[in-house]
């Protein structure tokens, strides 16, 4: 669900469809009740099974999987309410912010791939691909620095794309946080100790 609502926020940006972006702000309380009904069987679990060890880590990252998760769902939702108010005026090309949106749809797929496959390497590329999506955030930003001193009039605009941009690099935060509790849920560790 979230690989969908990334993938048509990215969509809409460029379109400016606006009937697909309300269909991706709506399918956000899609999200939202998956979240909820996937942390009541987690609890389920662990008040019935009272789970230990492996299966108990693997209960409290599906928990904190969930929370990026949901949080990425609402990103794609204002990355298409942002799209809904870009219609009105049509942006120049954003080469870098594109490639952004892409490569942080890539590590969202990654990080979810590693859970499923517990795969520790997987996860491990995921966590050093935000270096890349974070070098492109540097660009958007410059880029949209510059478009904002030689056109004053579309300064808004050029607001409003930084917004999106900082949506995408808070997506690739969030993908980086899935891939940290894949190897929490394999190792034991927490990438922080």
């Amino acid at each position: 669900m979230v690989e969908a609502a990334i993938s048509g926020a990215v969509s809409v940006l460029y379109s400016c469809d606006d009937k697909k972006a309300r269909e991706i702000i709506a399918f956000d309380e899609e999200i939202d009740a998956k979240e909820r009904e996937i942390e009541d069987l987690c609890m389920k679990l662990l008040l019935r099974q009272q789970p230990v060890a492996g299966d108990l880590r693997r209960i409290s990252v599906a928990l904190k999987m969930i929370t990026d998760m949901e949080r990425i769902g609402d990103h794609a939702a204002d990355i298409s309410e942002i799209a809904m108010m870009l219609k009105e005026a049509p942006c120049p090309e954003q080469t870098h912010l594109r490639e952004m949106a892409i490569q942080t749809s890539t590590m969202l797929i990654s990080s979810i791939e590693s859970y499923v496959e517990m795969n520790i390497s997987k996860a491990q590329k995921v966590i050093e691909h935000d270096d890349i999506v974070d070098d492109l955030f540097v660009s958007v930003k410059q880029e949209l620095i510059e478009q904002m001193r030689a056109d004053p009039e579309r300064g808004e605009m050029a607001a409003d794309l930084l917004m999106a941009a900082k949506y995408f690099e808070r997506i690739g935060d969030h993908a980086t946080n899935i891939a940290e509790w894949v190897i929490f849920a394999v190792t034991g560790k927490h990438a922080d100790q």
